[in-house]
């Protein structure tokens, strides 16, 4: 890792940490709306990026385990749920969705080596599934009447930063396994990632600042 990434990982870390007190500072607007689960989100992303940064220094734990089989299903079935239970207003979709992710870890598991950083197949479908929703969020705000104070809907600052980390960092993690090979590319691509995880977080800082909706 170039002194450059570590920097900006150790920056990252930090600023989720301002993005959970910044949702936890917002409680008193949001603590009658759904939207006091995304505050619950942000702070177990913090918490495990806590445990993920120094949790090895009292226990001893198999990391990309804790990532594969518990964070990141979280993620994504969170998303799935603020997507399209709630903005949506599907539950059946987020149903379906929810499953169709969790099976993918069987083929995985049966036909795919475990011994990785990241699991590709799963985290593929994953963010495949995400880009449509987000895709579908994004059909819903240009088609709403209130497209004119986009600033004010919070789900536009959202579905903006899951657009730039998790669909924009789809490629890096997919061919994780061939781009380390390439150093040059590795860096630009992994730059990117926490980059993009960076402004994703500012965003989810922004939307409880500047986004005023009242469901």
């Amino acid at each position: 890792m170039t002194d450059f990434q570590k920097v900006i990982q150790e920056s990252m870390f930090w600023i989720e940490g301002l993005a959970a007190l910044i949702s936890i500072l917002s409680y008193k607007q949001i603590k009658n709306q759904y939207w006091k689960y995304f505050m619950y989100f942000l702070i177990f992303i913090f918490l495990c990026e806590a445990i993920g940064k120094w949790g090895d220094q009292i226990m001893q734990y198999n990391k990309a385990a804790f990532y594969n089989y518990f964070v990141i299903p979280v993620q994504f079935i969170f998303f799935y749920w603020l997507y399209a239970a709630k903005s949506f207003e599907n539950k059946k979709l987020f149903t379906v969705l929810s499953l169709v992710y969790l099976l993918s870890f069987i083929p995985s598991e049966i036909l795919f080596s475990t011994n990785k950083i990241m699991f590709s197949v799963n985290y593929t479908l994953g963010c495949l599934i995400l880009m449509i929703l987000v895709v579908m969020e994004y059909y819903k705000q240009i088609n709403s009447s209130s497209i004119l104070d986009f600033g004010k809907n919070r789900m536009f600052y959202i579905n903006l930063g899951v657009t730039l980390f998790y669909i924009g960092t789809l490629p890096f993690w997919t061919f994780l396994t061939l781009i380390r090979e390439y150093r040059g590319i590795f860096n630009i691509y992994f730059d990117y990632f926490l980059i993009s995880g960076i402004i994703m977080y500012l965003l989810f800082s922004i939307s409880f600042i500047w986004g005023k909706q009242s469901s």
